[in-house]
């Protein structure tokens, strides 16, 4: 049987910042931990998009990749555990899914039974400005028991470039699973 702790659901939605979910599978990867991904018909368009790799190089961190349609697929039974999932980038959209539990694809149905079962689920929702929906629908989802970890900006520790700012997002998901992330630069007091 398969060591539950090593094993975590990455869902990458259509939000713009596809490159912090490419980042968060690069790192989850590095800690040894077995991945699975599940990516939106819209994040495969944001990536085209946003980044100068191909497809491919998202795709091949994943040690099990899933069909968004296929809401039958393992991650989508509780009985397969896991140290959960972490949803990055999470869009508007995705977050209302996940808080109305409107589970019409794979990537909501898994957070939906992560939630359903107690594991730890955390939202990097990517918009901006954020509208009063867009709260409610964050405040519900933290209430319901998601972490959200938006990714804001932080300089306290020397994060100056956007590559020092996506390792400081990328770290502070990583904590909520209790992985390192040897980019991350903590506060040193």
């Amino acid at each position: 049987m398969k060591d539950n702790n090593k094993r975590l659901i990455l869902g990458i939605s259509g939000a713009s910042g596809v490159v912090l979910g490419y980042r968060m599978a690069k790192a989850v990867k590095e800690q040894g931990i077995e991945l699975h991904m599940v990516i939106s018909d819209a994040a495969k368009l944001t990536w085209d998009a946003e980044m100068d790799l191909p497809f491919s190089e998202l795709t091949e961190l994943a040690d099990v990749l899933y069909d968004y349609h296929n809401v039958g697929a393992k991650i989508a039974s509780g009985s397969f555990r896991t140290m959960g999932m972490a949803v990055v980038p999470c869009s508007m959209k995705t977050l209302a899914g996940i808080v109305t539990g409107y589970t019409d694809n794979l990537l909501l149905r898994a957070a939906d039974v992560c939630m359903k079962e107690g594991r730890k689920v955390v939202l990097c929702p990517r918009e901006m400005p954020l509208g009063k929906l867009h709260l409610r629908n964050l405040n519900t989802a933290a209430e319901l028991g998601c972490t959200i970890v938006p990714p804001m900006m932080s300089f306290y520790s020397g994060q100056i470039t956007v590559e020092d700012q996506i390792d400081h997002i990328i770290g502070k998901m990583m904590m909520q699973f209790e992985l390192e992330y040897d980019r991350f630069r903590p506060w040193e007091g």
